[in-house]
C-alpha cells in the first residue's frame, strides 16, 4: 500500500473533475485526480460529443434541403455507417491517451481506480488489479463523480436490460427500430438522432416533450419528430417491459397499447453517483445528491459545510444543474475557491462574486439540438409568474426575419423573452428553430448582465442575419424611455 499526500484531491476525472484540478493547479495547489474509467469522462465518451456527432450529419443534411439550389444537389440518404465513424473519430475511438497527455502538461497526477473517501481529507483508491493508494489531503476532496440514467421502477424493465444513454451514444449497428422512454433532452436527441438514419422510433412521454422549457418548445419539437417519421407517444405511460422470442422488447402502456422494438432506450431522469464512496461516515446519504453552497462546499443536515469544509461536490453529483458547462463553471469557481482559503484569502459567497457559481440559480443557458434547435436561458414565463415577478411575455415568429429566409425555404421558428416589468431587463429568453443556438450566447450576456432594455435597442443587429430578431422583439415590446 502506498501513501502520498497532495494539496486536493479530485475524485473524478470527467470535465468538470479536470477543471477543478486545473484551477485548483493554477492556484499553487499540488492536485491530483482519480478515476475509474476514462479521463474526459461521460462528455467526451457518452454523451455531449458522441451524441452531437450522431446529430451534425442529419442536421445538415436537412439544412440543405431547405435551401433551393442545394436541395437539388443533395441526391443521396445520409451515410450512416460515415456518420458512426465520424461520431468514433470525436470520441477518440474510446481511448484517453490524449486526455491524459493533457493532465501531464497540466501538472495534475492521475491516480486509476475506484476511491473511496475513508476518513478526513483521505481518500483510498483501489486499482483494477488490487493495489492500493492511500491519498492524503492539506485542503480539500472534490467530488466530480457525475450522475447516471434512472431505472425507473417499472415491472420488467431492470430484468429486460434496456439501453441507457450510454449505449445509445456509443451504438455500432443501429436499430431497425428504436422505442424511447422520456420526454427530456436526451430522449428528444436521441429521438432526432436515430429517426434520422431511417429507425423506426416510438418516443413515449408522461407528459409532453421538453416540459422545462416553454411550451412552444416542445409542441414545436413533436411535430419535427413525426415528420421525421417519429411516432410520439404523449401522456402515456408504460406499465411493463418484457423480451421478446427474438430478443426484442414488448413494452405494455397504461392506454392497452404494445410497441415492440428491437431495442429500448430509458431516458427517463439522473441518479448522482454517489453511492459507495464513503459519504455516510460524514453523515450524509450515500447515492443521494449533494447539498453545496455556491462555491460547492457540501453542506450536511444544518445547512453547514460538512466537517469544517474540506469536501467539496462539483457538477452533477450537486443537481443544480445537469449541464456538462454548468458544471465547468462550477468547477472553475470551486477550484479557484480551494486555492484562495488555502491561502488565506477570504472567500465571500455573494452573488456574482469570484468564487461563486451564482448563475445556477437563474441564468442557465442550454441547447437542445432536435431539429429544431431549442435555445433557452433564464426563467420560462411560467417559472417567472410563480416567482412572483410583474412580467411582460414577447413572442415573435423568427419566419418573419429577413435572416431567417436567407438560412432557409420556408423558415419554421419562435421567440419569446420575458420581461423583468419593474426592473426593465430580460429574466428569460427562448429561441426555437433552425441554427439558434449561435444566437443563444447575446441572450445569456442580457440575462446574465442584467442589461436595460433601453440600452438593448442601441445593440444593432446585423442584416440579414438570423440576430435581427433581437429587433423585432424589441420592436413589439416597445421602446422605453431612460
Amino acid at each position: 500500500m502506498t501513501a502520498i499526500e497532495y494539496d486536493v484531491i479530485v475524485i473524478g476525472a470527467g470535465a468538470v473533475g479536470e477543471n477543478v484540478a486545473d484551477r485548483a493547479k493554477q492556484g499553487g495547489m499540488r492536485t491530483v485526480i482519480v478515476e475509474s474509467e476514462l479521463v474526459g469522462g461521460a462528455c467526451s465518451y457518452w454523451a455531449c460529443m458522441p451524441s452531437k456527432a450522431l446529430l451534425r450529419s442529419g442536421a445538415l443534411l436537412r439544412a440543405a434541403q431547405r435551401v433551393g439550389g442545394s436541395r437539388e444537389a443533395v441526391t443521396g440518404e445520409l451515410d450512416v455507417a460515415a456518420v458512426l465513424k465520424r461520431r468514433d473519430y470525436m470520441t477518440s475511438d474510446w481511448n484517453d491517451a490524449g486526455q491524459v497527455k493533457w493532465l501531464n502538461g497540466a501538472g495534475i497526477e492521475l491516480v486509476r481506480g475506484r476511491a473511496v473517501i475513508t476518513a478526513p481529507r483521505e481518500v483510498t483508491v483501489t486499482a483494477d488489479d488490487g493495489t492500493v493508494t492511500v491519498l492524503t489531503a492539506t485542503h480539500a476532496v472534490a467530488v466530480s463523480t457525475g450522475s447516471a440514467s434512472l431505472l425507473p421502477d417499472i415491472p420488467g424493465l431492470r430484468e429486460s436490460e434496456p439501453w441507457t444513454s450510454r449505449d445509445a451514444t456509443s451504438a455500432h449497428h443501429v436499430p431497425a427500430s428504436l422505442a424511447i422512454l422520456g420526454g427530456g433532452v436526451v430522449a428528444v436527441e436521441m429521438a432526432t438522432a436515430y429517426a434520422g438514419f431511417g429507425t423506426k422510433v416510438d418516443l413515449i412521454a408522461r407528459h409532453g416533450l421538453l416540459g422545462t422549457n416553454e411550451p412552444f418548445a416542445g409542441e414545436m419539437v413533436t411535430d419535427s419528430l413525426r415528420e421525421l417519421g417519429a411516432s410520439v407517444h404523449l401522456d402515456t405511460t408504460v406499465v411493463s417491459v418484457e423480451r421478446t422470442a427474438d430478443d426484442g422488447f414488448r413494452i405494455q402502456l397504461d392506454d392497452g397499447g404494445t410497441i415492440e422494438a428491437e431495442e429500448f432506450l430509458v431516458a427517463a431522469g439522473r441518479i448522482p453517483n454517489t453511492a459507495g464512496i464513503g459519504l455516510d461516515a460524514f453523515g450524509l446519504e450515500e447515492g443521494a445528491w449533494l447539498d453545496v453552497d455556491d462555491t460547492m462546499r457540501v453542506l450536511g443536515a444544518d445547512g453547514e459545510p460538512v466537517d469544517g469544509g474540506w469536501l467539496y461536490g462539483v457538477g452533477d453529483v450537486n443537481h443544480r444543474a445537469l449541464l456538462t458547462h454548468q458544471g465547468k463553471y462550477q468547477a472553475r469557481a470551486a477550484g479557484d475557491a480551494i486555492a484562495a482559503r488555502a491561502n488565506g484569502k477570504d472567500v465571500r459567497i455573494e452573488p456574482w462574486g469570484t468564487y461563486v457559481a451564482t448563475a445556477d440559480h437563474r441564468s442557465v443557458p442550454q441547447v437542445t439540438f432536435t431539429d429544431p434547435e431549442v435555445a433557452s436561458i433564464g426563467l420560462t414565463a411560467a417559472k417567472a409568474d410563480k416567482e412572483g415577478y410583474r412580467i411582460s411575455i414577447v413572442d415573435y415568429p423568427i419566419s418573419n426575419v429577413s435572416g431567417a429566409s436567407i438560412a432557409a425555404d420556408n423558415y419554421i421558428g419562435q421567440a419569446r423573452m420575458v420581461v423583468d416589468e419593474d426592473r426593465q431587463v430580460l429574466l428569460g429568453v427562448t429561441f426555437v428553430g433552425q441554427d439558434v443556438g449561435e444566437l443563444l450566447h447575446s441572450a445569456t450576456i442580457a440575462v446574465v448582465g442584467e442589461v436595460p432594455l433601453s440600452r438593448l435597442w442601441h445593440a444593432v443587429p446585423s442584416y440579414p442575419t438570423l440576430s435581427e430578431v433581437w429587433l423585432r422583439l424589441l420592436e413589439a415590446y416597445g421602446r422605453p424611455e431612460n
